[in-house]
């Protein structure tokens, strides 16, 4: 998939439309990339502030999104976000 806000924001609804437990989005810019663990109740308003601070192509300075994805565990989003 497409690393866009677009793409993001479906990323977020698919989620919430789901009934799942976690989004999350891996993230460069740092030493190492980093992965933000976002809870149901939290996706509308995290959403909203990615969509307010980060651009169409997912960047904010020098901080990337740089993948997404959704899950009911971690041990689901390690395997989708860091193989």
């Amino acid at each position: 998939m497409e690393l866009t806000i677009n793409n993001l924001e479906r990323c977020f609804y698919e989620a919430s439309k789901n009934d799942k437990k976690y989004v999350a989005l891996k993230l460069s810019g740092y030493k190492n990339n980093e992965i933000l663990i976002i809870q149901n109740a939290d996706f509308d308003s995290r959403f909203y502030f990615i969509k307010q601070v980060f651009n169409k192509e997912l960047a904010l300075g020098f901080i990337k999104i740089v993948g997404f994805t959704y899950g009911d565990t971690f041990e689901e989003i390690e395997k989708d976000l860091l193989g």
